[in-house]
């Protein structure tokens, strides 16, 4: 990873006194050293960035953020599920893709906070970056990539399976326990590169479409109304995961779906350029075992 950090500060200073690009957006330390992202417009600052096993969020979020446009043509450093966000994005035209550098890190895990294990890493599905524009890192010094059936065996999809294996009642018990926990924070919202509407349907009241208290009633109204509006577009970065602070593992309800359109439409978000959406779009050899 030495290495990698050494190429990446490399090239964020070339892109930057090249003009090629007006900010990079990568990963940095805080005061307390802490990894956090950074905003680098100075060759000079490309010093800062830092590549290690802590650098666990997606940065792909800041590139519908009006005040990140506002700082010009950016560079942006992903892993392989992060670059994956941002095939979805210029799919749904909410980025232009060739006005953004892509910088993509061979990964091989990262942790989260005071290194835990990353639960987004417990499905990987893959860890050399695709549809970049670079890529940092030796393809051949990375795990092996899972298959589909591999993913399968590991334990969040046993979990999935698990949990769906559980009579209705204690199915809906098990989600009254978790989502008793929300405290409607939204920053399952806020750190999801694909929650990017001007104003979310939460925030609505007129009318009120979804209670806004951190109620049961609304807590279930909210995630699972989120769940759908990422169906078939989440692309399994576990941020929303890592970033509530109840704990919840949200990504059990995103990678549910995910596995749904696996099997059923043979669709892997985020893994083709030009995909249209898996919601909304109908194609004759779609399987309609499910109709009853």
């Amino acid at each position: 990873m030495e290495y990698q950090e050494y190429q990446l500060r490399e090239t964020a200073a070339k892109l930057l006194t090249e003009e090629k690009v007006n900010v990079v957006i990568g990963y940095g330390l805080s005061k307390t050293g802490k990894v956090i992202p950074v905003f680098i417009t100075r060759p000079e600052d490309a010093q800062r960035l830092v590549w290690n096993s802590e650098c666990h969020q997606n940065l792909v979020v800041f590139l519908t953020r009006p005040e990140v446009k506002r700082l010009g043509k950016p560079a942006i450093v992903v892993k392989p599920c992060d670059a994956r966000a941002i095939v979805v994005l210029a799919n749904e035209s909410q980025i232009m893709r060739h006005e953004v550098y892509v910088i993509g890190m061979v990964c091989e895990g990262v942790n989260e906070d005071q290194g835990r294990p990353s639960s987004r890493c417990a499905i990987c599905y893959g860890h050399y970056p695709q549809n970049v524009d670079l890529v940092i890192g030796e393809a051949e010094d990375a795990p092996k990539d899972l298959t589909k059936e591999e993913r399968r065996k590991t334990g969040k999809y046993q979990r999935i399976e698990e949990i769906r294996a559980l009579p209705p009642s204690e199915r809906l018990a098990y989600w009254k326990r978790e989502f008793s926990r929300c405290v409607r924070c939204y920053a399952c919202r806020q750190s999801c590169p694909l929650c990017y509407c001007n104003r979310c349907v939460a925030d609505k009241n007129r009318p009120t479409r979804i209670p806004t208290s951190a109620s049961l009633q609304g807590n279930f109204a909210w995630n699972i109304l989120r769940a759908f509006h990422l169906a078939g577009r989440c692309v399994s970065c576990g941020a929303c995961s890592a970033a509530c602070p109840a704990g919840i593992d949200l990504n059990l309800i995103n990678l549910t779906l995910a596995s749904a359109a696996e099997e059923h439409f043979d669709h892997l978000s985020g893994t083709k350029v030009g995909a249209l959406p898996l919601i909304g779009t109908f194609s004759e050899s779609d399987k309609e075992d499910f109709i009853r």
